[in-house]
């Protein structure tokens, strides 16, 4: 399969973002691509960096403009497009879900995002309720896609439910990046990290893997005060939210692994990059017959997995 991946810089202009990933996803397709996989919440700003409650006025339901929007390009390009956005369920109630839109334009499917942070500047349980439809891969005309999303890229049991389910390829739109208080060495290790964990869901899974990153440096939104003017004092808003000043360097670094976790393509970490990546989903079968992990999993002995802890 060949697969194309978008790791783009983004401004606060939703239109002029889409518009470029519109570009970007035509150049992919006339490349070859038959599966194209963009970041997470790629329509915009990275807004997790503040609590702000109008930011939820950015989310929309599930169909809504942006699936008819980029469900007319997959059907325009006869491509499969793996998106990331802000959805609105009901008032109040939010997720960050991944929809998965087949060649035809119509939604194969939807994953909504099942671990949340609440870390510095990345304060997504502000914005979102954690995930209620489970670890279950999307069939598509190109295969089953194991999609997560960002977070979830740190936890073995989601990749393994995703195989466990059938799924051909693990997929994670993501946004992370530096913490501008970390030294130069710590930033890189978390980015190596990063990197690793996800490699060695591959191994242990048998399975490809496609991680698509923002890249670049985003600013904070100001929360609004009770007048109506923004602060970007680190800290306490004054509507009581967090608010961290810093900003983000998104570290890029896109890439696809095979089976065993052997690069196929890794991005840059400081610039935008649209690259079609050519991966042999038959060699799956064989990396599991040499190594076969599935049939050695002692799933008898695994009931502790179930507790928080095991004390």
């Amino acid at each position: 399969m060949k697969i194309g991946i978008i790791q783009q810089h983004n401004s606060a202009d939703r239109n002029e973002n889409m518009t470029r990933l519109a570009a970007k996803i035509r150049q992919l397709a006339a490349d070859g691509a038959e599966l194209i996989v963009l970041q997470e919440l790629h329509n915009g700003l990275y807004f997790c960096q503040t609590e702000n409650v109008d930011i939820f006025d950015q989310a929309e339901p599930i169909p809504g403009p942006s699936t008819d929007f980029f469900g007319a390009l997959a059907k325009e390009l006869a491509v499969v497009i793996v998106t990331s956005l802000f959805e609105r369920r009901a008032a109040g109630l939010y997720h960050n879900t991944a929809v998965v839109l087949e060649k035809d334009g119509s939604i194969a499917g939807k994953y909504r995002k099942m671990h949340i942070p609440d870390d510095p500047a990345y304060y997504e349980k502000f914005y979102f309720t954690p995930g209620d439809l489970g670890f279950h891969p999307i069939q598509t005309s190109v295969g089953r896609l194991g999609v997560l999303v960002c977070w979830d890229q740190w936890y073995p049991e989601a990749a393994r439910l995703m195989a466990l389910q059938g799924a051909e390829l693990l997929i994670y739109p993501t946004a992370i990046g530096y913490d501008s208080h970390d030294t130069p060495d710590e930033q890189e290790r978390q980015r190596e990290a990063w990197t690793t964990v996800q490699r060695g869901h591959a191994v242990a899974n048998g399975l490809p893997v496609v991680a698509v990153n923002r890249v670049g440096w985003e600013s904070p939104t100001p929360n609004p005060s009770p007048a109506g003017r923004g602060t970007m004092d680190t800290g306490a808003s004054p509507s009581g939210g967090r608010l961290e000043g810093a900003g983000i360097q998104f570290w890029g670094s896109s890439f696809v692994v095979g089976p065993q976790g052997e690069f196929l393509y890794r991005a840059p970490n400081d610039e935008e990059v649209a690259q079609v990546v050519e991966v042999d989903l038959r060699r799956s079968e064989q990396v599991r017959r040499w190594w076969p992990f599935l049939r050695d999993r002692r799933i008898e002995a695994y009931d502790d997995l179930l507790k928080r802890f095991a004390d």
